[in-house]
C-alpha cells in the first residue's frame, strides 16, 4: 500500500484533534501532534531532547532548527513507514518547508494536505459553548453535548467554568491570527495539487466519511 503523508489543517474548534485520531485508527497509522513530538524527545532523554526540555522549562518557544531535528526524528521512526497524520505541524509556511525537507532527507513521498473547513461564526458558537471542570478536566459544550444538570461536571459534581481561551473575544482573536499566520498554508499546498478540502460543520461520522473519500 503506498504510504499515505497526511497534514490536517483547520482553524480552532474545526475539530481536527478528533478527526485526526479517528482517520488514523482508520488508516492504521500513528496521529502526531506537535505536543506528541516534543514530549516523545524529551522523554527519550537524546542530547536533541535534553535541548527541548531545557527550553520549555525555561517556559521559551521551541525554534525551528529544533523543530526540525524532532520532526526528522519523529517521521524516521518504523511506525510511519506507512504514512502519519499531522495535527497542528506545520503552522506556517516556513515550516511547511521544512517539513518538505524533511520527507526528502527520509526519501519518503511528498505529504497531502486536508483541510476542515468550517465559518467564523459556527466556530465562535461552537467553542463560546465549551464548559470545563477545573477538577478532572472533562469537557462540555452547552449546544452539542451539556451537562446533565447546568453548570455541574457529570463526572466529579464540581461547577464547570468557561475557559478564557472559549470567550468569544478571544476566540475571535484567536481565528484572526490562525487566519493571517496558518490559513496561508492552504494556498501553498493548493499550488502544488495537494490540497483536499472537507466541510467540516457536518456531525463527525460524516466529516471522517468525508475525509476518508477526500484520501482517496
Amino acid at each position: 500500500m503506498a504510504e499515505r503523508n497526511l497534514v490536517l489543517l483547520g482553524p480552532p474548534g474545526a475539530g481536527k484533534g478528533t478527526q485526526a485520531k479517528e482517520l488514523a485508527a482508520r488508516l492504521e497509522i500513528p496521529h502526531i501532534s506537535t505536543g506528541d513530538m516534543l514530549r516523545d524527545a524529551v522523554r527519550e532523554g537524546s542530547p536533541l531532547g535534553q535541548r527541548v526540555k531545557a527550553v520549555m522549562e525555561a517556559g521559551e518557544l521551541v525554534s525551528d532548527d529544533l523543530m526540525t531535528g524532532i520532526v526528522r526524528g519523529r517521521l524516521a521512526k518504523p511506525d510511519c513507514a506507512r504514512g502519519f497524520i499531522l495535527d497542528g505541524y506545520p503552522r506556517n509556511l516556513a515550516q511547511a518547508g521544512i517539513l518538505e525537507g524533511v520527507l526528502s532527507e527520509l526519501g519518503r513521498g511528498p505529504v497531502r494536505a486536508l483541510e476542515l473547513e468550517v465559518a467564523d461564526d459556527v466556530l465562535v458558537g461552537r467553542l463560546s459553548s465549551r464548559r470545563s471542570c477545573p477538577s478532572c478536566g472533562a469537557v462540555f459544550n452547552l449546544v452539542s453535548s451539556p451537562p446533565k444538570s447546568p453548570g455541574v461536571c457529570d463526572k466529579c459534581g464540581s461547577g464547570l467554568v468557561q475557559r478564557e481561551d472559549d470567550k468569544e473575544g478571544v476566540v475571535r482573536e484567536r481565528l484572526r491570527v490562525y487566519h493571517e499566520k496558518t490559513a496561508p498554508l492552504s494556498d501553498h499546498f493548493r499550488r502544488k495539487g495537494l490540497l483536499r478540502t472537507v466541510p467540516g460543520s457536518d456531525e463527525p461520522a460524516r466529516v471522517l466519511a468525508a475525509l476518508v473519500k477526500a484520501i482517496g
